[in-house]
């Protein structure tokens, strides 16, 4: 699953960068002609009316939006010359559409503007009792700071934080804990799933559930591999005790045969495979959510600290609040501390697309700035971000971090006008760094855009749903001036036909711009 992919390095991506900030520098100071008031298209119509072009540019542009039209009846383009701020083409500019995970551009530049790239995600772990010989008579806890990175994605191995943790209670000489394990996940309110996302696709890892402790993107993997018994064999990645399993899947001998099923019913722990695999193939891997982070998060270090020798006899016990104040006359003690940089996760968001890291960096927002840990609260910061940028209350949707609810519309002229700001951000560059950039390597885009004078000249973010596509973002020209742009397709017939559109106009700006 594409979603635990390493984060691209950034030494190459700020290479391309600067090229578009050398760009703005360079290009030249004469103001490009601003498109007149363009008529609004008619979403039963194949192809649509514009007024005549007063610049190649707008001509090139307009062409290919025609194009695009057919494919996406409800369409809204803009771009922006990032030299002087003039629109260089629009059309139906100020009509609200769905962004999809172009939502996930107001979020990240929400989080940098309001905390900064020198921000770092804390996981703490706690212990109190007396030690006598190996053996903690008392108990551990560990504090949630709404992390979203404690995985395998870095480093391959998803108990490596745990690991880190068990080396630290060694050599304290601990290899016993007498007590229980504390969860303490009060950072974020009980609510994991946003009222707007689709309820029958809850098991899908893309709407894994959102907690102050999390582990693993909140999913398990679930490993499905063909056996001589005629019955498929079926693994749990990592091997945690929560999970049960009802295994209905067979082994076929032809691999035309094969499609297996997995999942699981709401806020149930049993996972159910059915279908086939082939006799020929290998393992078969899926991601599952799980219907309870903190318990998952429990379950994990607790297996990982098996792992390496350390036993914890008690329960796992979630609480919102640790038992006790934390001060020099209570008896815990700081163990350990887990640190995460927030721009490490932006990257994680923007070039794959992860939901799960959009959410929980929305509820940190909130947490952090408004003291409260929630979709709402994340949603007022952005929002006093937007204002600052010029985006008037009440002029646009937003409803989660992600974009997987279908009630975030904004109009193309607003995502420009954010991009405009971000561009000029004292954390620009590093912004536009955690973009996908057409060409990129590993990366859906490694293809898209990657042929000649396009290849490392665009850096956007996609968005999709059903019948919405979407991309945003920004382009070097040949011409060496940078432009900001938003394609926001909707009602789109065919998700690739959108794409092959938005490349097009994409292409176009690119050409004479």
């Amino acid at each position: 699953m594409t979603s635990l992919s390493k984060p691209a390095h950034r030494t190459a991506v700020l290479a391309s960068v600067s090229l578009l900030f050398a760009a703005l520098l360079t290009a030249p100071s004469t103001p490009a002609a601003t498109t007149k008031k363009r008529a609004p298209a008619r979403s039963a119509a194949p192809t649509i009316s514009l007024p005549p072009a007063s610049t190649p540019l707008e001509a090139a542009i307009g062409a290919q939006v025609r194009l695009a039209a057919r494919v996406a009846p409800e369409l809204g383009v803009s771009v922006m010359d990032l030299t002087d701020g003039s629109a260089v083409f629009e059309f139906n500019p100020a009509t609200p559409r769905i962004l999809a995970s172009n939502t996930k551009i107001l979020t990240t530049a929400a989080a940098l503007d309001r905390l900064g790239p020198e921000y770092f995600f804390e996981t703490w772990l706690f212990g109190r009792g007396a030690l006598e010989g190996d053996t903690l008579r008392g108990d551990l806890a560990v504090i949630g700071g709404g992390d979203p990175n404690i995985s395998e994605r870095q480093s391959g191995d998803p108990f490596a934080v745990f690991r880190t943790w068990a080396a630290e209670l060694k050599n304290r000489g601990i290899t016993v804990v007498e007590g229980d394990l504390y969860l303490v996940h009060g950072f974020f309110e009980d609510e994991t799933i946003h009222p707007d996302w689709p309820r029958d696709q809850l098991v899908r890892w893309y709407e894994a559930p959102v907690a102050a402790l999390s582990f693993n993107d909140n999913c398990l993997q679930v490993r499905v591999w063909p056996s001589r018994t005629g019955r498929a064999r079926v693994d749990f990645l990592p091997r945690i005790e929560l999970p049960g399993l009802r295994n209905f899947a067979s082994v076929t001998p032809s691999s035309k045969r094969q499609q297996l099923i997995i999942t699981r019913e709401p806020d149930s722990w049993e996972i159910e495979t059915r279908g086939q695999i082939w006799s020929g193939s290998g393992p078969a891997d899926f991601w599952i959510t799980v219907p309870d982070p903190v318990s998952y998060f429990g379950a994990a270090l607790r297996s990982a600290l098996a792992d390496e020798g350390i036993v914890i006899r008690g329960s796992l016990v979630p609480v919102r609040r640790l038992p006790g104040e934390i001060s020099e006359a209570t008896p815990w003690q700081r163990f350990a501390v887990h640190r995460s940089d927030l721009l490490t996760t932006v990257e994680v968001i923007n070039k794959y697309s992860q939901n799960f890291y959009a959410e929980s960096l929305l509820k940190t927002l909130g947490a952090e700035l408004c003291a409260r840990g929630t979709w709402d609260g994340g949603l007022e910061v952005v929002s006093q971000f937007l204002e600052g940028v010029g985006l008037a209350p009440g002029s646009y949707e937003m409803s989660d971090g992600s974009g997987m609810s279908r009630n975030n519309r904004f109009t193309p002229t607003q995502m420009v006008r954010v991009l405009q700001a971000m561009y000029h951000h004292r954390w620009g560059s590093e912004f536009i760094g955690t973009l996908p950039y057409s060409g990129e390597p590993e990366l859906s885009w490694r293809r898209r855009l990657a042929d000649g004078k396009y290849r490392g000249n665009v850096f956007a973010k996609t968005g999709t749903l059903n019948g919405v596509s979407t991309l945003s973002g920004y382009a070097r020209a040949t011409s060496g001036k940078v432009y900001a742009f938003s394609i926001l397709c909707n009602q789109a017939r065919s998700t690739d036909a959108a794409r092959r559109a938005q490349d097009q106009i994409v292409r176009a700006l690119i050409d004479p711009g």
